[in-house]
């Protein structure tokens, strides 16, 4: 690898979960200063810098487009639309959802299932096609967000219902085309086996639908049963009330506070223990030069 491209690979690893969840648990990490070592972060900064500052330079650099990994699309959905339009105690956010044969990388949940798609610049478009149609048997509406080098081949390869969105060069979220909000069009099938048991047992009973007293061996495959003949809009709308209420964040809201905001979209979607919360902070507000002596 080239000095460059070892230096990019270095900061983008620095917002990996490996990186994330070593502060979380032992409030230091290793691997943060083995990657900034790679770097030239440290010489940018005087002694009063902290670890937080570290992560909020990599993450300038990285907003760069050309450099721009998942990570940056990540935070630009969860900072810009997440908390821009809705927020932590309103709406909910999955990440890496099973779709079908898929996974989704982003869902919002509001109103409605919102799913997004990301394609960033270093991304092939080669799987779109075939990701699209099967996160529509999930979700009511579907967006793809792509760099600016990408958007034109985006609207060539996915059909006309699916939103289109183009992370600027300066950042910004500009729709190229509206999604289409269909909740008709989903499979519960396919919803269901996207749902955790207690998910799914928890929607059946919220629409009237007694809960099958079966063995355990056989509950699945009861239950697949009584999604099968559910209607598609009616499970939608209660799929969306019941993952808002299982997969709520609103707890993570102090958490996300205290973080510098290259940060913030990790919080969110790497899960950690309620106890590890304060060693987190506590290694992000850490001297750079102290924490440069972490092993």
């Amino acid at each position: 690898m080239t000095s460059s491209t070892s230096k990019l690979a270095a900061l983008t690893r620095l917002f990996s979960s490996a990186v994330f969840r070593e502060l979380a648990k032992k409030g230091r990490s290793g691997l943060f200063c083995r990657l900034v070592d790679q770097t030239d972060l440290a010489a940018r900064f005087g002694s009063q810098a902290t670890v937080g500052d570290a992560f909020d330079s990599a993450f300038e650099i990285l907003k760069v487009a050309g450099k721009r990994d998942e990570y940056i699309y990540r935070a630009a959905v969860s900072h810009k639309i997440l908390m821009g339009r809705h927020s932590l105690r309103t709406a909910s956010m999955l990440n890496e959802f099973r779709a079908g044969s898929c996974k989704a990388d982003l869902v919002i949940l509001n109103g409605t299932a919102t799913v997004y798609e990301i394609k960033s610049e270093r991304d092939s478009l080669a799987r779109l096609a075939n990701q699209v149609e099967n996160y529509k048997r999930v979700f009511a509406k579907v967006n793809v967000i792509t760099s600016e080098g990408h958007t034109k081949a985006v609207l060539a390869t996915v059909p006309d219902d699916v939103g289109v969105l183009c992370l600027s060069k300066n950042y910004q979220i500009s729709p190229k085309r509206e999604g289409i909000n269909c909740s008709e069009r989903i499979c519960p099938v396919t919803v269901f086996e996207s749902l955790r048991s207690a998910e799914a047992a928890a929607i059946l009973k919220a629409l009237g639908v007694a809960i099958p007293q079966v063995p355990n061996t056989q509950f699945h495959a009861a239950l697949r049963v009584l999604f099968a003949e559910l209607d598609p809009a009616t499970l939608h709308n209660e799929m969306v009330r019941t993952l808002k209420h299982t997969r709520n964040l609103a707890p993570l809201g102090e958490l996300v506070n205290q973080l510098p905001k290259s940060l913030q979209a990790a919080a969110l979607s790497i899960p950690l223990r309620r106890a590890d919360h304060g060693r987190l902070t506590a290694a992000v507000g850490t001297p750079l030069h102290a924490a440069m002596a972490w092993d």
